[in-house]
């Protein structure tokens, strides 16, 4: 590896725990439900939310019912993602014209969007409707993130708690997840990747003429919004096929540094709100020692070269892509 490129993981990894620890603070405020600065902006929405879905947020439930509520809102997910993906030429925000999306893909994708698998069978640009990639897959991001973030966090609360009968409401937790973290993240990651060039729009492709004289189009689309929540979720489901190798979502070193960024400051975050939560910081301490050995032992081996061994001699050889050898 480059010195560069050990300056760029140097870099990002610096940033990604200055932003942790705070970060996790303030998750822990969060789904503790104290007050936070984000509260005067949130806190409207949110209790809209409980009285729209009738959710009485100061009522616990049994690990049972936390669970059912969880699989309640999967059953939910599946049947809208699923309809969204086969009704897709019948609904608007289509402008390429692409047909409904086969059976047996849009069963696998739904249930893959809904387990938090997001296991990308497709190739976006080619397959999925404006409408579809906003309001199935980066929906889909979206709660099924904060589906996990709830079940980690009433995780947690098993451990705190000892032999309490409740562990907290899915339904606040969920809530809490989406409007405090995820979405205003969200946003603010969007916002930076437009800035760096990833496209934001509404237009199908753009007709090019390339160097030989030859017409190439070129998808466009509301990538940015999905590639944010893709991050900081640490989903799959992008925009284009090749996922973050397009140049159109990740455009450049820094789109790259901030995509890096992006997928490891909520991981290393929970590290630091399970300790608060714990009432014990030295744990979510431990846990971050625990990761950092690991990562630091897997990134070196990954920049290690490669040695293949054959009958006649032992070569040292360049790696021809990431983690692989020969």
């Amino acid at each position: 590896m480059t010195l560069a490129g050990w300056a760029e993981i140097a870099v990002v990894l610096t940033l990604v725990v200055g932003a942790a620890h705070p970060l996790g603070s303030f998750m822990c405020a969060v789904f503790e439900g104290r007050h936070t600065f984000l509260s005067p902006i949130v806190e409207p929405v949110e209790s809209l939310v409980y009285r729209l879905g009738k959710v009485d947020p100061t009522q616990e439930q049994r690990w049972l019912d936390y669970t059912f509520s969880m699989l309640f809102l999967a059953d939910g997910c599946f049947l809208a993602l699923y309809a969204v993906q086969r009704l897709q030429p019948f609904l608007p925000l289509n402008p390429q014209g692409f047909g409904p999306v086969a059976p047996d893909l849009a069963f696998n994708t739904a249930v893959s969007f809904i387990t938090n698998a997001n296991w990308q069978a497709y190739a976006g640009e080619t397959t999925m409707s404006h409408l579809t990639q906003m309001v199935g897959l980066t929906v889909n991001n979206f709660l099924d993130s904060a589906a996990a973030m709830a079940m980690a966090i009433a995780l947690v609360r098993s451990f705190v708690r000892g032999n309490s009968a409740t562990i907290g409401n899915f339904w606040v937790d969920f809530t809490r997840a989406i409007l405090y973290v995820l979405l205003p993240g969200s946003i603010l990651l969007a916002l930076g990747f437009v800035a760096l060039g990833v496209p934001q729009t509404l237009l199908g492709s753009i007709e090019a003429t390339t160097l030989e004289g030859a017409t190439q189009t070129i998808s466009l689309g509301p990538v940015a919004s999905q590639e944010a929540i893709k991050l900081l979720g640490n989903n799959g489901g992008g925009f284009f096929n090749a996922n973050s190798a397009h140049p159109f979502e990740n455009p450049s070193v820094w789109s790259n540094m901030l995509q890096n960024w992006s997928q490891l400051v909520l991981p290393l975050a929970f590290v630091f709100t399970f300790g608060r939560l714990a009432l014990d910081p030295r744990q979510g301490r431990s846990l971050l020692a625990v990761m950092a050995l690991i990562f630091i032992a897997s990134l070196f081996r990954r920049a290690a070269p490669c040695r293949r061994r054959d009958r006649h001699a032992v070569a040292v050889l360049p790696r021809s892509g990431p983690g692989s050898c020969g």
